[in-house]
């Protein structure tokens, strides 16, 4: 992982602290890491391979990515820290909110799914894409970018599929290319940490499955497959910025708890006592307010996570958090996303979910993610770059 080094603030901190590297002992840890993904083209192009093999077979393997089975039993206490001024970034997008009231409510373009691999599973959660300079970033759990089980750098073969459903990926394909996220959860699992940004590669699509002779399968360098005699190969394009195609949730921090939110994930896992009522096919919303009461657990290092009211179930992990959400246009404001799962009466049914709570250190890794550039990964013609 790389760290930076920050500025001293003041003689006596200085002072302090080199007596304390004199001694031997480590440096006050930065507030952010970041980790690489797919570093170059090659490495990118080899992670489309993986999932687009064999019609995609890779991705409608995946199954929930569920670190902790059981859920937490969260207890009330603590308190949220804002550090300094409410702040926000506005949505990017082309929606524009019809005329008249909009009744219903339209899940966000920005939503999907990201898939990895960990400990040779194939595995998901839920996540969405937010606003930056370079419109190329996903905003998602901690633990659905960083292994905290094994304590590892990122997730293996890391890419976010918007409007992901049964094998098809309406939008494309994103690689991510480099993982930010608190130092606190990269390094000791700190769950008030829990949150990730991914800067990813323009989106790859496929125009479809061309059967070939063997000679030209032999030369094509793309995602391909055989079936005894018969060669296929899978024709790429590039689809461009990621929030050029479904546009970007806006980021705000260090606001009120008590505000309205919906939140949007593809839940899946059933609940403890073994009833499973979603499918994690298609998102999934819920609306409330955040009971203004923040959640501890001592295992995964809780002392002020927001709690919102909710029977999803694991596979809603890294949705969004969205306040000021307009149905019309799609848009709103990333203010968390969700990290926990709670059975609060023992009942066997979850019936909390948490989140962080995003202040200004939050915005700060935010920040310093949304203006990272990636680049593409196909070329004018349709090949891929190796």
């Amino acid at each position: 992982m790389k760290y930076p080094l920050l500025p001293l603030g003041g003689a006596a901190l200085a002072t302090g602290l080199l007596a304390t590297c004199l001694a031997g002992t480590a440096q006050a840890a930065p507030d952010w890491a970041t980790d690489p993904m797919a570093t170059n083209n090659a490495s990118a192009v080899s992670v489309v391979d993986f999932w687009a093999a064999s019609n995609f077979a890779a991705l409608k393997k995946a199954t929930v990515y569920n670190p902790d089975p059981g859920g937490p039993r969260m207890k009330v206490g603590g308190g949220h820290s804002p550090d300094g001024s409410p702040g926000s970034v506005g949505p990017t997008g082309s929606g524009k909110a019809p005329a008249g009231r909009v009744k219903n409510v339209n899940l966000p373009k920005t939503i999907g799914k990201v898939f990895f691999v960990v400990n040779g599973e194939y595995r998901w959660c839920s996540a969405t894409a937010v606003q930056s300079k370079y419109r190329n970033l996903v905003a998602t759990a901690g633990h659905c970018v960083y292994d905290p089980a094994s304590n590892s750098d990122t997730l293996d073969k890391w890419v976010f599929v918007p409007g992901y459903y049964q094998g098809k990926a309406p939008w494309g394909i994103y690689v991510g290319k480099s993982a930010w996220t608190h130092y606190d959860f990269a390094n000791y699992e700190d769950y008030d940490k829990d949150y990730a940004f991914v800067t990813v590669y323009n989106g790859v699509a496929f125009d479809g499955v061309k059967q070939v002779t063997k000679a030209e399968y032999g030369r094509f360098t793309g995602p391909k497959w055989s079936r005894g005699s018969h060669y296929y190969i899978v024709l790429s394009k590039d689809v461009g910025r990621l929030g050029d195609n479904v546009g970007g949730q806006g980021f705000t921090w260090n606001q009120p708890t008590g505000k309205p939110v919906y939140v949007f994930g593809y839940p899946a896992a059933p609940h403890p006592d073994g009833d499973r009522p979603y499918s994690g096919v298609t998102p999934k919303y819920l609306y409330g307010k955040p009971s203004g009461k923040e959640y501890v657990s001592s295992a995964e290092k809780v002392e002020e996570h927001v709690g919102l009211k909710g029977a999803f179930t694991p596979g809603a992990d890294g949705g969004p958090w969205l306040t000021q959400y307009s149905s019309g246009r799609r848009l709103g404001y990333v203010n968390g996303v969700t990290s926990l799962f709670g059975d609060q009466d023992q009942n066997g049914r979850y019936d909390l979910i948490t989140s962080p709570y995003f202040d200004g250190e939050t915005a700060d890794i935010y920040r310093k993610a949304a203006n990272v550039w990636s680049g593409r990964i196909v070329g004018p013609r349709g090949e891929l770059y190796r």
